[in-house]
């Protein structure tokens, strides 16, 4: 299994929700988050005065998923996500070793 961890702008969340849902992920965890990279954050006016926004509101998505499905997915969210401009996100794939659905106990992929 693998989990799939996207860091987008905001503004993509539903379109990539959505993208995510017509092939058939039925599951996802979404996170308010802030953080920068390249982008270094920005600088903003407010009532007349200028400040600098270090940290750039994100959105986290993580999914967990089975390997076969995996390439897909960040295939999907890349093209989805995608605005060309600095800030776009990342995506991380990691190996996930174990699930269990705390409710039934199932294990492995039939729990994801």
């Amino acid at each position: 299994m693998k989990k799939i961890e996207a860091i987008i702008k905001p503004f993509k969340l539903d379109e990539v929700k959505d993208a995510l849902n017509e092939i058939g992920i039925q599951g996802m965890t979404v996170t308010e988050v802030k953080g920068f990279g390249r982008q270094k954050g920005h600088t903003e006016l407010y009532r007349g005065a200028e400040y600098v926004v270090d940290f750039i509101p994100k959105i986290k998505v993580e999914i967990v998923i089975s390997d076969a499905l995996a390439e897909k997915v960040v295939r999907t969210v890349e093209q989805v996500a995608k605005t060309g401009k600095i800030g776009d996100g990342k995506i991380f794939v990691y190996s996930v070793d174990e699930v269990v659905r705390i409710r039934t106990g199932e294990r492995g992929e039939s729990a994801v």
